[in-house]
This record gives C-alpha cells, sequence and structure tokens, in this order.
C-alpha cells in the first residue's frame, strides 16, 4: 500500500519516498518530515517502491536494510539500475561493514537506527542540497563537457560515456567526486581535500571509509573501459590523483 502525506510548503523543499516494513517508523519519519515542509510516500517493501518511482518524481529515498524478501542492499541496486535518485539507508547495525555494503551498493548515505528526528532532517538537507546544487552547478557550467582518455563527461545531463560509447551509471556522491578529481586533474588531492570537494559526508571517525569506497567504486568503473591504464592512482601517505589531460568540450544538449 502506497501511504503519501504532503503540506503546503512541500513543492518548496521536495519529495521523499521512505521504505520500511515497520509503519510506525513510515508514520514517525513522514509525520516528521511533512512538518518540516516535505511531501513524503511511504512503501513497505521493494515491490511497492519500485512502483513508485515508475510513477512519481522522487527527490529522495529512505530505505531500510531490513526488509522482507530482498534486502534494502539489493534493492538500491535495483534503484541504480533506473535512476540516479539520492538515496539514504537506514540500518540497525552500528558495524562498518553495513556502511560499507550500502555504499557499495549506490547509496549517498547512511542513518543508524535509532536516530534522532534532527540528524534524520539534517542528513536529508544535506543529500538533497548536495544533489541539487550538483544538478544546479551543472547546469551553469555553460553547456560544457570535458572529455579525458577516450571518456566523455556532459556536466549538463550529468552522463558519463565510456570509450566504447556506452552510458555508465554514476551515483550522485560518484559524480561529485568525479567532478572533484575532474577540475583537479593531476594535482594531489587529500582524503580530506576529496571529501569537502565532492561535498561528502563529514565525519568525525578517522577511520570512516566512506571516501575510500567512493573511490574504489569510481575507480572500479573507470578502469573496466580505460583506454589508458588507471586513473585514479594511490599517492601512499599523500591521497589520490587523477592523471589523464582534460580536454573542455560544448555539451551535446541543445
Amino acid at each position: 500500500m502506497i501511504e503519501t502525506r504532503t503540506s503546503q510548503a512541500a513543492d518548496d523543499h521536495g519529495h521523499v519516498l521512505v521504505v520500511d516494513d515497520d509503519p510506525q517508523i513510515r508514520l514517525l519519519v513522514a509525520r516528521f518530515l511533512q512538518r518540516q515542509g516535505y511531501k513524503v510516500t511511504g512503501a513497505p517493501d521493494g515491490r511497492v517502491m519500485l512502483d513508485v518511482l515508475q510513477h512519481a518524481e522522487i527527490d529522495l529515498v529512505i530505505l531500510d536494510v531490513m526488509l522482507p524478501g530482498r534486502s534494502g542492499f539489493d534493492l538500491c541496486g535495483d534503484v541504480r539500475a533506473m535512476s540516479q535518485v539520492p538515496i539514504m539507508m537506514l540500518t540497525a547495525r552500528t558495524d562498518e561493514g553495513d556502511r560499507v555494503i550500502g555504499l557499495e551498493a549506490g547509496a549517498d548515505d547512511y542513518v543508524t537506527k535509532p536516530f534522532s528526528p534532527r540528524e534524520l532532517l539534517a542528513r536529508v538537507r544535506a543529500v538533497l542540497r548536495r544533489s541539487r546544487v550538483t544538478r544546479g552547478g551543472s547546469a551553469g557550467r555553460a553547456s560544457e563537457a570535458v572529455a579525458f582518455d577516450g571518456w566523455r563527461l556532459d556536466l549538463r545531463r550529468r552522463e558519463l560515456t565510456s570509450p566504447s560509447g556506452t552510458l555508465v551509471d554514476l551515483s550522485t556522491g560518484e559524480f561529485d567526486l568525479l567532478v572533484a578529481f575532474v577540475e583537479h586533474a593531476n594535482r594531489v588531492l587529500s582524503r580530506e581535500a576529496l571529501m569537502q570537494f565532492a561535498k561528502t559526508r563529514s565525519s568525525d571517525d578517522p577511520f570512516d571509509r566512506t571516501i575510500d569506497v567512493q573511490i574504489s567504486r569510481l575507480r572500479r568503473k573507470l578502469d573496466a573501459d580505460a583506454l589508458g591504464g588507471q586513473l585514479i592512482k594511490t599517492i601512499r601517505g599523500a591521497g589520490y590523483m587523477f592523471t589523464p589531460s582534460i580536454q573542455m568540450q560544448e555539451s551535446l544538449l541543445a
């Protein structure tokens, strides 16, 4: 069953899809976000979630990990195959493994249960802001696109095309990260600098592997169809370097 709640200011804030098999959590999250001006749709499982995504404009998916049938991790992969909508995972476990698995599946952020409403709201705002800044910033680059090592990155369409002509799916976080690398090509960038440039969620935990997982996922996608070897090199003790030369182009978007 699809549940939708809205407010008078909802169109100004965005449409959030909450996927959780616990009706109490769906209701509490929906009521709280609705009071903050968001339109909220609830879904109890992956089947309903995918149906909503096919028929509604969704700005953010809040996806529980522990769902009946297919897990939230599997469903995250399904969403990534059809959409680049930002995804925030909910997990009841605090171990790093869940965070890494979620990011590997294409999630943009994660929240650990139990969570405070204020933390959830802050995360929602941050993910939506990052997504909108990326889209708006890309649209403001005078229809620019860039080429490197046979690849083409269209900054307006947010599309990455491989040397063989295949469109490569990128999550919001991966796109932000690639743009950061392109804008600072052939410079050594520390993890901290990449977090700042790519607007990755900051963490007080020095062992948080969020940025490393994002880099690993992006590197695998680039290296799978690279012409000139590894494009993102690890500089031991310093950070990472994006090695190809960059050529500015015009976007194909009319």
